[in-house]
This record gives C-alpha cells, structure tokens and sequence, in this order.
C-alpha cells in the first residue's frame, strides 16, 4: 500500500450515460458495407448515417431533435452510382456535408432549409448534391474538412493518393502520394499538418501545402488497419492499431521523433479496430472499439496517457461519432457525448458527465470551445497563412445568450524538426526532478522529531528571488504527479506562500517535503525575500531534505520488519494451536498487542 496514490483529476469519475431506447433514433438502415470507416458523422444539428440503399450509394440526415422511430420512408440523399463509405460535415457550416463513394467521386451536399424526416407529403423527394468532384481514379474512403481554413477538404482514396481541395472552385491543388492505400487520416488544429496511416505500415506526418512528409515513421506491426488522430493544439497525435501478435495497441507520438513517446502500449487481444476520439477541451482520447461496446477513455498528462475509466456495454457499435464541444449540454455537466450504431439498426446517444452538484457554470471543466467561424480563407491557407480558428466561451451558452467569442491563445510550432529540442528541460535542473520521486512511493510522513527541522528547510526556500523562482517555476510539471497524492491537509501550505510569492515555485518544494503537519506560523517568512539564498545553499538545503527522507525510509522499513515477523509468529502460533493453551492465549494476546503497537 505504500507505493500507491490517487492522481488528481476533475475528468476521474466521468462516467458515460446511455440512452433508453425510446429516445435513441430507431428503425434505420444503416450500411453494412465492411470498409472500415464510422459509418456516422454529427454536428449539433444533425446526423449523417452510411445508408443501406438499393440503386447505388446513399446517407441518410437526421435532425438531431427529432428522436424516436423514423418513419419507414424518409428522404436520402442520393446521387453515388455505389456505396457511400464516408460523410463528414463542414466545421464552419453545419448544413454543408460531403460524402466519398466506391464509385471515386466526392460529392457536396447542403441540407435544405427547415428540413425534417417528419413530413406528410405522398411523395418523399430524395436530394441531390450541389456540385462534384470528380478526380480519383478509385473508391474514396474517407473525407475530413480542415478545421482552421474555410472549404478545403482532404479525400484519400484507393488509387494511393490524399488530394486537397477548395470545395468552393472545385479545384484540386495539392496531392499527398502515398505507397498504399491511406486507412486514417487527421489534422492538427492549425490546418497546416496532416498524418496519416497507411497499409503499407508507415505513419507519415505531411506538410500539407509542400506536398511532402516531414516525418515517416514505422508504425504499429500487425496486419490489421490502424487509426491516427491529431490531438487539437497539441503537437502530438495519438495512434491505434495492432501489434504483430495481433493485440490492440495505442501510441502517443511526437512528429519528427521515429520513436512513439513511451513505446507500445498494448490495450487487449480483441480483434476490432480501435477508433480513437480526441477532445481538446478536456485533453482526453475517447476509444470506441468497432465490435465492442466498450469505450474507454484516458487523460494527457505529461507525455502519457492516464487511463480514468471506461464505459461498458452487451451492445456492440460498428460506427461511432462525437460531438463537437459547442453542441454539449452544459447544463448537466456534459463534457462529450457520443453516438453509435447499434445492431445496424438504431443509433444511441451516451452523455460522458462529471458528477457534480452545482447551479453556476462550470468554468473548469468547460473551457472556450471552437466556433463556427474559419481562422482564413481557402486562398489564405493555399498562400501560406496559417493560425487558429477563434473560439467561443461556454459560459455564454449556459447563460442562454448568443455564443462569444473569443481569442485562441494557441502558437504553432515553428517547425516539426524543431520540436524534440524543445522537450528536454535545462540541465542543471534534471537532477531536482528526479530527487522528489521516491516520495511518490512512500507512505505519507508522520515523524514528529523531525517536523521542526523540515520546516525550517522549507522556510528557506520561501525567500528565494525571483530569478530563482523562475527556474524552478519550469519544473512545476515535474512535481504535478507528487503534489497530488498529497492529503487534503498539506493544500492550505501550498496556497498560503502563493499569494506572498507570485510565482509557483516554492509549492514543489513543499510538497516534496513532509511539511503538512508544520505551524502555519512557519509562512509568513516571504517577507524576508530581499535575502536571497546562493545556489550553494539551495544545495544544501536539498540535500538536507534527501538525508531525511532517507532516514525515514529506513525507520519506515524496520518497521515494516518488525510488523512482518510479529505477523508471522502469530500466524505460526494459531496454526500450531489446536483447543489451546492457556499460556499460548496469552502469548497470541501479547503478539497482537505488540503488532497493533508496532502499527500505530
């Protein structure tokens, strides 16, 4: 038990909320075509379904209100001479759609105007879409808009090839070549990288306006068809595929780094593809399971993926969306809803929510959100221009008013060979990170004799200057994974030195001494700031807090010896007892006593 904590999250006990059936959206035909996409796709308007149609490729839309049982005739959107593989609707319009067909065309659609599945004319019209592009030489398999710039869209296709394109001319004026055939494909928040996965086993990562990858990888192992997704405005992006002994696997990578971050992660031995979700509010990954119903979901923090929790269910899905952030219900702390597809039949939503009782906005679980306006037109983006699209805050949604908006405070990196330089922290600051580790591992401090002496060793720290400060202020994310195990006691003793202190630094010291028990007298020596400690006393002063911590460590482990042996003798004793003894009654007696004694 001594080497266990509880990491410090407000997405830990989310959990994921079916629907009753009644409400889901029922009696439809959903395609059952084998290519591997998600079969739907939504926005906070509507569905788009993979419809199984006879006389060519079709989808069905939705509107997401109108819940219930369709009616068994309702109007498609038709014009594919075969099947539809997937559909994907434009960020910054929520009535444009596009759709990829086997037949190698991508087709624009727009929803019209007040449209509803509930209607009492004799004759359903099916729609026809506003224009085509034509271009590919084989089936299309998967389209994605980019989510910065307006109407470009990327389409990647089985004749090996992603191609670019402004959906407002219809021109195509870039090509990604690829060596096989392109399984996944993802954008970062900029709109300026693209990565894709490949059934030739390769990640590559594509600067998308120089037509060229800047990174090329070798990905997951096995045989089966594996997933990329761009984590928003982070420069990482997250994979899914199968190992060589065909095990589910997830990886985090960095673009220009050949190495995922972390190596493999295996996850089970199911055989479906493992559909990853990102939701850059929340800095979680969503995996949905194709032939599961399970979805599991994990939190990024420092470099890695946290496992919270997973949501579990006998209905498996084949197709999977989520819904963008600004169509969440945030009034029931709605932080990602998701809908699947169910025995090809229904389709059913699941509210992901965090737990709490509150009647004001939640400000931490909800930040700004991206909106429906482009960060640069198609032209821009084609000319070089890259940036963000702004966002809209949340809270002016909760209130009922017409979304605001605001700046995204995101930078791009100047280039991906510059990133892995970036990661590493000073030198001179490596060994501090590594020192406060072992008190991850050990049980919580409680030697009072040596609480005096820690506190004034935490003292010293308080009057630092500020250049120190800001140094150690870089090593706050080193020290986030020790400062949360800590007790609900030792928070007051962070909080109260940083309002005497604008800088964060003294808290990591704290936490990573066992100060919770100190006086709150021992913090208001900030005061004395103007008498700054040299480096040579920091060093002491650290090396001070090692010592203790390993005579600790030392006591703590006699003591765990000594619980041991008293435990096994008293379990030898009651063993070798039949009726017993009187003497050895008295003697188990006296070893308990000892052992509870030993404990306190």
């Amino acid at each position: 038990m001594a080497g266990r904590f509880v990491r410090a999250s407000k997405y830990r006990h989310v959990f994921g909320k079916p629907t009753r059936k009644e409400f889901c959206y029922d009696n439809l035909r959903i395609s059952r075509n084998a290519w591997d996409t998600n079969l739907i796709k939504v926005n906070p308007e509507y569905i788009a379904v993979n419809w199984d149609a006879s006389g060519g490729g079709a989808f069905a839309v939705i509107p997401l209100e109108e819940r219930g049982k369709a009616p068994d005739q309702i109007p498609l959107f038709r014009g594919h001479t075969a099947t539809v593989l997937d559909t994907d609707w434009n960020p910054f319009n929520d009535r444009v759609i596009v759709s990829a067909s086997e037949d190698g065309k991508v087709f624009i659609w727009e929803v019209p105007e007040g449209f509803t599945l509930l209607t009492d004319a004799e004759e359903i019209t099916d729609v026809a879409p506003v224009s085509k592009l034509p271009g590919h030489s084989r089936k299309v398999g998967q389209v994605l808009f980019n989510p910065a710039a307006e109407n470009i869209l990327a389409s990647a296709s089985g004749d090996f090839t992603v191609k670019l394109w402004d959906i407002g001319t219809g021109q195509n004026p870039l090509t990604l070549k690829h060596a096989d055939i392109v399984q996944s494909l993802s954008w970062n928040a900029a709109g300026s990288m693209l990565v894709t996965t490949s059934r030739d086993k390769k990640i590559r990562v594509w600067d998308v306006r120089q037509e060229k990858p800047v990174h090329e990888a070798p990905g997951h192992g096995g045989a089966k068809n594996s997933r990329a997704v761009w984590m928003g405005e982070h420069n990482r992006f997250a994979t899914t595929g199968f190992s060589r002994m065909s095990e589910r696997q997830i990886a985090l990578w960095e673009p220009g780094n050949p190495e995922p971050i972390g190596g493999f992660t295996m996850l089970d031995s199911i055989s479906g593809v493992c559909m990853p979700f990102w939701d850059d509010g929340s800095n979680c990954l969503y995996l949905a399971g194709k032939g599961d119903g399970n979805i599991r979901y994990y939190e990024y923090e420092n470099d890695k993926f946290e496992y919270l929790s997973e949501h579990k269910s006998s209905d498996p899905q084949r197709g999977i969306a989520f819904l963008p952030r600004r169509g969440i219900n945030v009034h029931d702390n709605e932080v990602m809803r998701a809908y699947k597809t169910v025995n090809d039949a229904y389709i059913e939503p699941i509210s992901f929510t965090v737990p709490r009782r509150a009647e004001t906005f939640q400000a931490d679980i909800f930040p700004p959100a991206f909106g429906t306006k482009p960060a640069m037109s198609a032209q821009e983006w084609l000319d070089g221009k890259t940036a963000v699209p702004s966002k809209i805050d949340l809270e002016s949604v909760y209130d009922g008013n017409a979304p605001k908006e605001v700046t995204s405070d995101y930078k791009p990196p100047a280039s991906v060979q510059a990133a892995p330089p970036a990661k590493p922290t000073p030198p001179k600051e490596e060994p501090k990170k590594e020192e406060p580790k072992p008190v991850a591992r050990a049980p919580p401090p409680s030697m009072k004799e040596q609480q005096g002496s820690m506190a004034a060793i935490a003292d010293k720290f308080q009057s630092k200057d500020e250049s120190e400060e800001e140094e150690e202020d870089d090593e706050t994310s080193s020290f986030e994974e020790i400062s949360r195990p800590q007790p609900r006691s030792a928070m007051p003793i962070r909080s109260e030195p940083k309002a005497a202190t604008p800088e964060a630094a003294p808290a990591p010291i704290k936490t990573a001494s066992p100060v919770r028990a100190n006086p709150p007298s021992s913090t208001p020596t900030p005061t004395a700031a103007s008498v700054a400690p040299s480096s040579s006393g920091v060093e002491s002063s650290l090396d001070q807090i090692k010592q203790l911590i390993e005579n600790q460590s030392r006591m703590i482990s006699a003591q765990n010896d000594k619980i041991g042996q008293l435990t096994a003798e008293v379990d030898a004793i009651k063993r070798k007892l039949g009726s017993g003894s009187q003497d050895q009654s008295e003697r188990i007696r006296q070893l308990e006593l000892e052992l509870e004694e030993a404990r306190s």
